[in-house]
């Protein structure tokens, strides 16, 4: 049998341990999304300076100005496009990033609970008679933790759909709006 001291200290460092599991995954993560945000700003980037270039050289060779107009007008939808393209792109970064941001936590925390609750009943198997209240406190304290919990990962989930929700929004009216410059810019 082991003593109480004994059982908090390899509690306290099996939950540090899975704490810093936790944090090194999340961080892991947190690379792998800013290295495929910098790949994306990146190919735009390039993308960008060959269209420029491209462009510019059109934009010497005009000779009047309703050739201004009709390259104006057909660079509208391809650039349209191509911003709807990158938002999509940065949106579904984020929102796979916060997805697995989200399974690392519930993983750890379900984990936690998983031994902590272990713990509490192996103490209190182990507790003198008449401190059957205080473990039941213990117990009732966790359980509001968890539904706290809880709440802010519905809560969190919510607030990320209402987001992307907004951004396909944005993008779609976005994207009326240069049709409608485009058909404009034509007639």
């Amino acid at each position: 049998m082991f003593s109480l001291p004994e059982e908090f200290s390899a509690a306290t460092k099996t939950h540090f341990e899975a704490q810093l599991a936790m944090i090194t995954a999340l961080t892991n993560k947190a690379f792998e999304s800013m290295e495929k945000i910098v790949d994306l700003n990146m190919n735009a980037v390039k993308a960008s300076l060959e269209e420029s270039t491209v462009a510019a050289k059109r934009l010497m060779a005009i000779k009047d100005p309703q050739e201004l107009l009709a390259m104006t007008s057909s660079q509208a939808q391809p650039s349209a496009e191509k911003a709807m393209a990158y938002s999509r792109h940065l949106a579904s970064i984020a929102s796979t990033t916060q997805a697995e941001f989200t399974k690392a936590a519930e993983a750890q925390i379900a984990e936690t609970n998983r031994k902590v609750l272990a713990l509490v009943d192996e103490v209190s198997k182990n507790a003198p008679a008449g401190s059957e209240q205080m473990v039941a406190m213990m117990k009732s304290a966790l359980g509001n933790a968890n539904a706290g919990y809880e709440q802010l990962t519905k809560t969190t989930k919510q607030a990320v759909e209402a987001m992307e929700g907004n951004l396909n929004t944005a993008v779609a009216q976005f994207s009326q709006a240069a049709e409608k410059t485009v058909k404009a810019a034509k007639k």
